[in-house]
């Protein structure tokens, strides 16, 4: 029966995955407060180190906090769908105001320096990745979060906004990682040839970007490590079918 669908060993190897993908998320946070702390002066919401408040707030929202927040689903296996999906949609919420936070430091360090902004190919990335990553939390909460939305409507959505998620975190992780490149060359481009250490740093917190997000995404795309529907979900998701569309198994209106 249904029991024989999944291996045996598949829990464990997910944990093991996900496990990993959290030692790699916190490295992360780690080597971006390192690379600052170390050879950017900090962090500091007022005078010459707001600057450094955005690349802080981009990794930790738009990177780890929705690393996790796509993670949500394949961790909590047992667990009400309603709770995962209020979950999910928090640890988004979550990232996005941590990613304005970090949008609104650019621009008042840039206003402060008389710098002009949106001009690179990495503020075009990240303007983007923030303004279709608010888009796809506001229609998922829309379509998934509130009643209303009918249930065909959501299963021809789902396949959309699951794309657009794993599509969005790759692109902001592209972003830090063209983010990166741009500090260097503005820092210190006289000396990024000659390995100096800031920029070895930074170099191995771009690779720590893409091996989170490679861990991340492969947990994600692995067909056997999908949520399965817990029974109460299946009969409740019947009921709620032919409630709403109980007169046209044909789809009708």
């Amino acid at each position: 029966g249904m029991e024989g669908a999944l291996p045996p060993a598949s829990p464990a190897v997910l944990s093991a995955y996900v496990a990993v993908s959290q030692l790699l998320g916190l490295t992360l946070l780690a080597t971006t407060g390192a690379w600052l702390g170390r050879y950017r002066g900090g962090v500091a919401w007022h005078g010459h180190l707001q600057f450094n408040v955005h690349p802080l707030c981009m990794v930790l929202g738009l990177v780890f906090l929705q690393g996790d927040a796509l993670l949500v689903y394949r961790v909590f296996r047992q667990e009400a769908k309603r709770s995962t999906k209020a979950l999910h949609a928090l640890l988004h919420g979550l990232a996005l105001v941590i990613a304005l936070v970090g949008i609104v430091a650019v621009f008042e360090s840039h206003r402060a320096k008389g710098i002009p902004n949106m001009y690179s190919l990495h503020s075009w990335c990240g303007m983007a990745a923030f303004v279709l990553y608010l888009l796809q939390w506001l229609l998922g909460c829309g379509f998934f979060l509130f009643p209303g939305a009918s249930f065909s409507l959501r299963s021809r959505y789902k396949p959309q906004h699951v794309f657009f998620g794993i599509a969005l975190f790759a692109l902001s992780i592209a972003t830090c990682l063209l983010g990166i490149t741009e500090m260097l060359l503005f820092n210190i481009s006289d000396s990024y040839s000659r390995f100096v250490p800031e920029g070895v740093l930074a170099n191995t917190l771009g690779v720590l970007l893409v091996a989170f997000g490679l861990v991340v995404g492969y947990v994600l795309t692995r067909d056997d490590w999908k949520r399965p529907p817990l029974a109460e979900e299946l009969a409740l998701s019947m009921d709620f079918k032919t409630l709403t569309e109980g007169e046209s198994p044909g789809g009708g209106s």
